[in-house]
């Protein structure tokens, strides 16, 4: 087993058209007005940027993003990942329900860490790790529909 390694699957059920859900997570430099983790997050180029998370757990991960799809009409955003993180993460949008007003947001993520202290706590702290993640994007989903003004 590669301790350092970590692949995550979130699916979030939104009450809003998925055009609208598209259009929030496609604004990376917006994340932090509805994603308390998210302390921040600054584009410096054309589909590259900055941020700096923080859960639960007492340290923040520093992280550059680099748009590697953005399309619309399929869907898909994915970044690739660099910096404390290794790796690329993807949100697939599609339609939910009979209606379409309705949206499943499917968080996929494969990362390989790189942090020293994370590295070297990684035997012992996987699951706190793992943990820290799913509150962390338990919070996002709240925050993302709350932003949208749905439930």
């Amino acid at each position: 087993m590669n301790w350092f390694r970590y692949r995550f699957h979130s699916v979030w059920e939104i009450d809003a058209p998925p055009d609208d859900v598209y259009a929030v997570l496609s604004r990376g430099e917006d994340y932090p007005k509805w994603w308390p983790q998210i302390r921040a997050a600054i584009p410096s180029d054309d589909g590259t940027g900055t941020a700096r998370i923080r859960s639960f757990l007492p340290y923040e991960l520093k992280i550059t993003a680099a748009t590697r799809r953005e399309d619309p009409s399929a869907g898909v955003l994915e970044v690739a990942l660099h910096g404390d993180l290794e790796g690329w993460a993807r949100w697939t949008i599609t339609a939910h329900g009979a209606a379409a007003a309705r949206t499943r947001a499917v968080y996929d993520q494969e990362v390989e860490v790189r942090r020293p202290l994370m590295r070297w706590l990684a035997p012992l702290a996987r699951p706190l790790f793992r943990a820290n993640h799913t509150a962390m994007m338990r919070a996002g989903r709240r925050g993302l529909a709350a932003h949208l003004g749905t439930r």
